[in-house]
């Protein structure tokens, strides 16, 4: 069936930024333009909607995020309200109990966050022994970059005081001996937390599902899988060839020990049934909230203390190599500036002949200079400018004036450069409205301005989940705007975000409509 939207409020993030009415043919916009040209398209099978005061644009793309990850999170313990180690250990005995979890499962919760708990400080195995010394339990802090396990946890992951840190983690220690006080940070977190997935694939199938329905209420009809590994892929292939997918998932690839998924799957470079490869990810650095992410300078109040890299610069240009080498692109994530400097020095000194568009994920505190030589690459930073009013106060506390310069877009646009910005999800919700607000009107959650020079317009914050979304993807061609050709993933919103009085009206607007290929998958009732 074809449709026409017409009204008042048809945004198209193309040049000519309003269109009064738009044909959908099937999966694609067939036409677009004034109302009177429009209408003669229509015939017999044809319905015509009148938006009124609604608004119709491209549907948003999230440009970083991890949707097996957020479908994990969905069969976990919810520890994101936890205040104290009491609350940590009450939801889990909780969950313990509605769950019926016994001696052959795991107990695994997310979202505990040590700035926001009232101990200032990571939970240990103690604390979690008070929940059960009888199953094996793991928490993940918000930013998934460290946890807690229990003593039994430690066992099971064989980790002792005879243990050694691993390259690009570490593994934490109780003050007067050097015995596993259940803290593990970065790479000891990483490389042990996959031990404790025992989800079956018909469960994470489920979830999934779930999980797309997240994301496309708040608009969006492309996720991404920001690491797949093994079992992710395999999961998301079970699904795309059962089309068992509703919206697009872009998964990248483990480049460090999972390139042969690419190499044996490179029919996957394009989408089949809503799934695809973009690429590889690599990690270079932690979390800044964590006081992981690399630095050049110290953190505030810890004068010899950097963070620290996983790679040496070696290994990061070998990485690179296979991606150039492959023509394929790789997406890095990169919290510190010292990370940065690693990957832009690494690209330069290759003097890359190709554009694969290689993405900077997080970018926190990339500097100026940094970004300028970023151009030259052609690399995309991709900001989790949400930093700025969740953990802005935090980055304050440990960065001092750095913290004014997080998420630096408005540096990235005057150096024209093309940018993104995600939620890396699920560390937050794929609230993409929330993140726009927080790049225009650059708060933190205690009323600080953080970086005012940094602000961005609404219509800016609109391009970096749409048009530049879609050239990150090397899918400009489809997506990301209203034109002629181009599929009809859409979005309608219950007021114009470019009409707006200010900017915290942003957090008001609701997602009324989410449309992927010309049809409607969520509507807000």
């Amino acid at each position: 069936m074809k449709k026409i939207y017409y009204g008042e409020n048809i945004v198209t993030m193309e040049d000519e930024l309003y269109n009064q009415a738009v044909l959908i043919d099937n999966n694609k916009i067939s036409a677009t333009g004034n109302y009177n040209d429009i209408i003669k398209l229509k015939d017999d099978d044809t319905k015509v909607i009148d938006l009124k005061e609604k608004c119709l644009m491209p549907s948003f793309i999230d440009s970083h995020s991890h949707i097996t990850a957020l479908a994990q999170t969905l069969l976990t313990a919810d520890l994101s309200n936890a205040k104290n180690f009491n609350d940590i250990i009450n939801i889990l005995k909780d969950f313990k109990e509605k769950n019926n979890l016994n001696n052959n499962d795991y107990l695994i919760g997310f979202g505990y966050d040590h700035n926001f708990l009232e101990e200032k400080i990571h939970p240990t195995k103690e604390i979690l022994d008070k929940v059960s010394s009888e199953i094996p339990i793991l928490i993940t802090h918000k930013s998934g970059h460290m946890g807690v396990t229990n003593s039994l946890g430690l066992k099971l992951l064989n980790i002792d005081e005879n243990t050694k840190d691993p390259d690009g983690g570490k593994i934490g220690r109780t003050d007067s001996t050097n015995k596993p006080n259940g803290y593990l940070e970065e790479t000891a977190f990483t490389n042990n937390s996959k031990k404790f997935d025992n989800f079956s694939m018909d469960k994470i199938i489920e979830a999934i599902k779930k999980a797309e329905n997240i994301y496309l209420s708040y608009g969006i009809t492309t996720a991404q899988d920001g690491i797949t590994k093994e079992k992710e892929f395999s999961i998301l292939k079970t699904m795309s060839e059962n089309n068992n997918l509703d919206i697009d998932i872009v998964s990248y690839i483990d480049i460090k020990n999972n390139k042969n998924i690419l190499e044996q799957n490179k029919n996957y470079l394009n989408y089949i049934n809503h799934f695809k490869m973009g690429g590889y990810k690599l990690f270079l650095d932690g979390s800044p909230q964590g006081k992981t992410a690399w630095l050049s300078r110290p953190y505030e109040g810890d004068k010899d203390y950097n963070g620290y890299p996983i790679y040496k610069d070696e290994e990061v240009k070998n990485f690179i190599k296979t991606a150039l080498n492959e023509n394929i692109q790789l997406i890095t994530h990169c919290n510190g500036d010292a990370a940065a400097e690693q990957l832009i020095k690494s690209f330069e000194s290759l003097n890359p002949k190709k554009n694969i568009r290689p993405v900077m994920i997080h970018a926190q505190t990339v500097r100026e200079e940094q970004i300028k030589r970023m151009k030259k690459i052609n690399m995309i930073p991709s900001f989790f400018v949400d930093h700025v009013y969740y953990w802005g106060d935090i980055h304050l506390k440990n960065l001092g004036d750095r913290a004014y310069k997080i998420s630096p877009i408005k540096t990235a646009i005057k150096n024209d450069l093309i940018y993104t910005i995600h939620e890396d999800t699920p560390v937050l919700y794929p609230d993409i409205l929330e993140s726009i607000w927080a790049a225009a009107t650059r708060t933190t959650k205690n009323g600080v301005p953080l970086g005012s020079d940094e602000k961005i317009t609404i219509l800016e914050g609109l391009k970096a989940v749409t048009i530049n979304a879609a050239y990150s993807y090397f899918e400009e061609d489809t997506k990301g705007s209203i034109k002629e050709g181009k599929l009809a993933d859409l979005v309608i919103l219950d007021k114009n975000p470019l009409k707006l009085d200010n900017p915290d009206e942003l957090k008001k607007i609701k997602i009324l409509e989410t449309i992927k290929e010309g049809k409607t998958l969520y509507k807000n009732n």
